[in-house]
């Protein structure tokens, strides 16, 4: 499943809002340096879709991403 991101950096406070199944806008306090924002992104994706594989797969320097989300295989 692929999730498109778009992401606003240096926020007040953060916020996440889902616009349909496979899109969210999302607000972060972290800067968009030294990939602060991208492990924060992958962080807030982790705890909302527990126990799948997640990659930033497009976007890595661009406030819009496009996340993988795979199931994990044991």
């Amino acid at each position: 499943m692929y999730i498109k991101v778009k992401v606003r950096t240096k926020a007040k406070r953060e916020m996440i809002e889902k616009i349909k199944d496979d899109h969210y806008d999302i607000s972060l306090r972290e800067e968009a340096k030294n990939n602060k924002a991208n492990d924060r992104i992958l962080e807030i994706f982790r705890k909302m879709y527990p126990n799948v594989s997640i990659k930033i797969i497009s976007g890595h320097h661009s406030p819009s991403k496009i996340l993988s989300i795979e199931t994990k295989e044991e």
